[in-house]
């Protein structure tokens, strides 16, 4: 798309949009908990919208309906009664859910592709409704989405290098959304418990996010200096980046990935001070202007951590790459005195790698939770 180009037309809608989010309460609150009051009255379970989605993390819009939308939420059970009542369940709303919900259908056709997971709402059938209300236990449902070791914290914290093997969407994923309704209380303290890091381990993201930075902040300068400018301007990408996710970690929110981080960076408290400077570095037409917009993106950082006060302070000032003309902030400095503040054992002589969307951003290699742990697990 060019600057020229028309802007996308809007998206004609009948019935008109509805926040995911608010779909999946007025399925629970007007469907599914009527019918299983009815026919298993004082069964104790949670209802949620969580994981996968985009309306999960509010950023779902009428573009969003076009695929993997609609009525949809999952019912927690205790193990036993998941396995006791879990498919029996389903099948009872397959039976009675309305067709519609708020104008939008319940009902969901496959696509028959095994390889295209995405399924499209469907008119509302004459007989069962092939719907998306999940029926799971939630430790096997931890276990599934952050892995095998995750299906202990529905009663336990996890450990100091476990948090390592999370990458943050998936936290976000579990933490976001909204609860319904939460009898037993476990989804709402297994919640709490993934709501935000320790404080060892913030501290140790923050020091390798850090040293990220500092890895190649002065790799701008050098690509210029040898008439790179694709390069100035890939590495200045790839700064920027590392230091909207910096601004997650010091604002204690997990950051989502690629499609939504500039969204969700923007409605941080802390992005009024770097959002400029981050764009205009972007935009920057020359050397020069690049590496003074950066310098002011590093300062505005480096006064974010200060305010921290979780080292003593340092200064936010710009100064040369040792002998070389070009001006950096010197991040190691950063990452240096973070990491004298962990003491944790676990995390304390650990390399500066940080957890695995510190180091890794394939989508594929993200989804499998056992190949990331076993990475973890090897650089450790």
């Amino acid at each position: 798309m060019t600057a020229t180009d028309p802007p996308d037309p809007p998206v004609p809608l009948d019935p008109p949009f509805v926040p995911g989010l608010d779909l999946a309460r007025a399925l629970y609150e007007e469907a599914v908990r009527p019918i299983l009051a009815r026919a298993h009255p004082g069964l104790r379970h949670a209802a949620a919208r969580i994981g996968p989605g985009s309306e999960v993390l509010g950023f779902d819009t009428a573009r969003s309906t076009d695929h993997d939308w609609g009525p949809r939420l999952q019912l927690f059970l205790d193990p036993a009664d998941a396995r006791r009542h879990g498919p029996a369940i389903r099948e009872l709303l397959a039976e009675r859910l309305p067709g519609r919900i708020r104008g939008w259908s319940t009902h969901y056709r496959r696509s028959g592709d095994p390889h295209d997971p995405v399924s499209h709402l469907e008119p509302a059938p004459a007989g069962l409704v092939d719907h998306r209300v999940t029926v799971h236990d939630l430790p096997t449902w931890l276990a599934g989405h952050l892995g095998p070791p995750a299906a202990a914290w529905a009663a336990t914290d996890p450990g100091p290098t476990d948090w390592l093997a999370l990458p943050q969407q998936r936290l976000a994923e579990f933490t976001a959304g909204a609860v319904f309704h939460d009898g037993p209380g476990i989804l709402t303290a297994a919640r709490a418990r993934l709501r935000w890091y320790p404080d060892q381990v913030w501290r140790h993201l923050l020091a390798c996010q850090w040293q990220r930075i500092a890895q190649e902040e002065a790799f701008v300068g050098r690509c210029a200096e040898a008439g790179d400018d694709l390069g100035a301007a890939l590495t200045t990408a790839r700064l920027v980046r590392d230091l909207i996710r910096l601004t997650f970690l010091m604002s204690r929110r997990y950051a989502p990935y690629g499609k939504w981080l500039g969204t969700a960076f923007d409605r941080l408290d802390a992005a009024p001070a770097l959002a400029p400077h981050l764009r205009a570095a972007l935009a920057a037409a020359d050397p020069a202007a690049r590496e003074r917009h950066l310098c002011d993106a590093y300062r505005a950082a480096a006064r974010a951590h200060n305010a921290l006060g979780l080292t003593a302070p340092l200064d936010p000032a710009r100064r040369r790459y040792h002998g070389r003309p070009y001006l950096v902030l010197h991040a190691d400095r950063f990452a240096r005195a973070l990491q004298q503040t962990v003491t944790a054992p676990e995390l304390r002589d650990r390399p500066l790698t940080g957890a695995v969307d510190q180091w890794a951003d394939g989508t594929d290699l993200l989804a499998h939770p056992e190949a990331v742990r076993a990475a973890v697990d090897a650089i450790g």
